[in-house]
């Protein structure tokens, strides 16, 4: 049975993304989670904070829209969320005609 995605239909402004990203272990959880989903214990397992700290960065980077939540039994399994990356590059300024 597949799990339930969890994820906002609005994508965060993109200061709340550049705040998420300001942080080392932030950007290392979203480097792990690029290319595969992760539960959080394995995510937490790759660093020497406290699991509570990892949550509490997977919950800002969730809340910033730069996560995916998927339930799967008793597991969470988080992924990148791509969109609200992009969001994030700076765009060129419009040209004037």
């Amino acid at each position: 049975m597949k799990g339930v995605r969890k994820q906002s239909t609005a994508l965060a402004a993109p200061d709340a993304v550049l705040r998420a990203l300001s942080d080392p272990h932030r950007r290392q959880i979203l480097r792990l989670v690029q290319h595969t989903e992760l539960p959080a214990g394995r995510i937490a397992a790759t660093f020497t904070l406290t699991q509570q700290a990892v949550s509490q960065h997977i919950g800002v980077l969730k809340q910033a829209g730069l996560l995916t939540e998927r339930r799967e039994g008793t597991r969470r399994l988080y992924a990148l969320h791509q969109k609200a990356v992009e969001t994030a590059q700076p765009r060129p300024p419009k040209r004037e005609p």
